[in-house]
């Protein structure tokens, strides 16, 4: 039987567990919002202020609707203050010791049926799970930046969850109106896991000189319909950041070279071009704006080498995509909601590869191989089956 839920807890009041808090609260939850630094309280508090003003200001809500939502929002200082959330939500720094350490303070407050979840995009949820008294309360509920606009959440159960803590938080993240993709708990879940290509193969094949930055962003946007080339959003994430959650994913999976890091973006990361944030990256950015570093950039147009270097971070894609359903990491739409919910691609890569041709997918893997005799690039054991046997996804 599902539990009821009703009162919230958010540990951490930075970006994410501010947003989470606002996308409880509109839903009717009552939250309490924790941070030990009540100045991250006041800001959390002053930017949902800002956000709310700017939603009346675009019709989206009234006055009323804006006093309702900061009505079911208390900030506190205090963990033992969460003692009564029936699910709490962490959303603090990526260290596997400190989410345990602030776990087990938070199970000692709360009742027995409390579910206590994590944020993290990467780390074991079964290991986070094995900190705690009842390690069958815990689950991953792993939301996205921003969490009030985007739709996707991805639910992970360890392997200690019980079913009864999964239904309940599927079903009520789903009356927060998100669209839920339930993930099996492996590195980098469904959207950090099946990501990784479209900025390593990026790298990669500029990396060979087949093309600069500008020109394989072009590609992946002009021909691919992309809305954010790899280097473009390598530079809005942060190359430190990118680069740490591949390395991350690469030695989670026993250094598979599918996910090896790249030494380009090792060195743009220690000499501080980091992107936006640094004024420079794969781009320069100056004070007229993040576009003049677009605007100044010149691709190479060739719509012959725009379409190679699309098919092969398409193919790459779809094929790291098809090892997820492959290994059960989740299901064929849960992988295409992940991917267009999570990062926006512009379709499922499960459904871009029924439109391509299974068969167009095993022959573009089976000739990266037969070039570079690579592990890196072999063919998902499901998509040679699945050709074999004339079928599709959907």
């Amino acid at each position: 039987m599902e539990k009821q839920i009703q009162n919230i807890g958010i540990i951490g009041a930075g970006t994410m567990g501010s947003g989470i808090a606002q996308v409880a609260a509109t839903a009717g939850c009552l939250v309490k919002l924790f941070d030990t630094n009540q100045a991250a309280l006041d800001k959390a508090k002053a930017a949902l202020e800002k956000i709310l003003n700017r939603l009346i200001e675009k019709g989206r809500i009234d006055a009323d609707e804006k006093n309702r939502i900061q009505g079911n929002i208390q900030y506190v200082n205090a963990l033992k203050e969460l003692a009564d959330a029936d699910l709490t939500i962490e959303a603090i720094i990526e260290t596997l010791d400190i989410k345990k350490s602030v776990f087990q303070e938070l199970e000692s407050y709360v009742s027995e049926t409390s579910i206590i979840a994590s944020n993290t995009s990467s780390l074991s949820i079964a290991s986070i799970a094995a900190s705690l008294q009842r390690p069958e309360r815990c689950i991953g509920i792993h939301f996205f930046n921003p969490a009030p606009l985007m739709k996707l959440v991805e639910v992970i159960p360890a392997v200690q969850t019980s079913q009864t803590v999964l239904d309940t938080c599927v079903s009520e993240i789903a009356r927060w109106k998100k669209v839920v993709a339930v993930a099996k708990d492996t590195p980098g879940f469904i959207v950090n896991r099946v990501a990784r290509p479209f900025y390593g193969e990026a790298l990669r094949i500029y990396e060979e000189g087949i093309a600069d930055f500008a020109t394989i962003d072009w590609a992946m946007k002009t021909i691919g319909g992309f809305r954010m080339g790899p280097f473009e959003l390598m530079d809005f994430i942060g190359n430190d950041i990118n680069y740490t959650v591949t390395e991350t994913v690469f030695n989670a999976f026993y250094q598979d070279p599918r996910y090896k890091p790249s030494f380009t973006q090792q060195r743009y990361s220690q000499a501080g071009y980091l992107g936006r944030k640094s004024g420079r990256g794969y781009y320069h950015y100056t004070d007229e704006g993040v576009d003049n570093a677009f605007a100044k950039a010149n691709p190479n147009t060739d719509k012959a080498i725009g379409n190679q270097i699309f098919d092969r971070v398409l193919v790459m894609l779809i094929n790291e995509a098809a090892d997820a359903l492959f290994w059960n990491v989740g299901s064929a739409s849960a992988i295409d909601n992940a991917m267009t919910k999570g990062v926006n691609y512009p379709k499922g890569l499960l459904s871009w590869a029924d439109e391509k041709g299974i068969d167009w997918c095993v022959s573009k893997m089976d000739a990266l191989y037969d070039e570079y005799h690579e592990d890196r690039y072999r063919c998902s054991p499901l998509l040679r089956r699945m050709n074999t046997a004339n079928k599709k996804f959907f």
